[in-house]
């Protein structure tokens, strides 16, 4: 089953990247797990169901999809459900963007949901 998932991330991934578009997609470890092995530009959305800031990010990054020049796939990370990964990466708040260039994270922006700032953020891995 693990193994379905890794293929699964992978062509997501692949998929992704030949759309040369922004990609959003629910997270997954083996998704997070697959980009930075191969040290692709990938970022996680830690996102709530409940939060209006959260929600107009969304709409921002539902915008930006068909964005020449953002390469990149989002995760959206349930943040009341994914305790462990926001210790991990020291996530304090939900609408936290993280971006990462394979391993390094490159980018980290809170709370705002301006489509520059988000815009910007996403740049930062590419």
């Amino acid at each position: 089953m693990q193994i379905k998932k890794i293929i699964l991330s992978m062509l997501l991934i692949f998929a992704a990247a030949l759309a040369h578009a922004l990609e959003i997609q629910p997270y997954s470890a083996a998704a997070l797990d697959v980009a930075q092995k191969a040290d692709k530009p990938i970022a996680l959305h830690f996102h709530a169901d409940w939060c209006p800031t959260c929600r107009a990010q969304t709409a921002v990054l539902q915008e930006l999809k068909s964005e020449k020049g953002l390469e990149l796939t989002v995760l959206v990370v349930n943040y009341d459900k994914e305790k462990a990964l926001k210790r991990r990466f020291k996530v304090n708040a939900q609408s936290t963007l993280i971006v990462f260039r394979g391993q390094k994270e490159v980018g980290r922006l809170v709370g705002d949901a301006s489509t520059e700032g988000i815009r910007t953020t996403l740049k930062s891995a590419l």
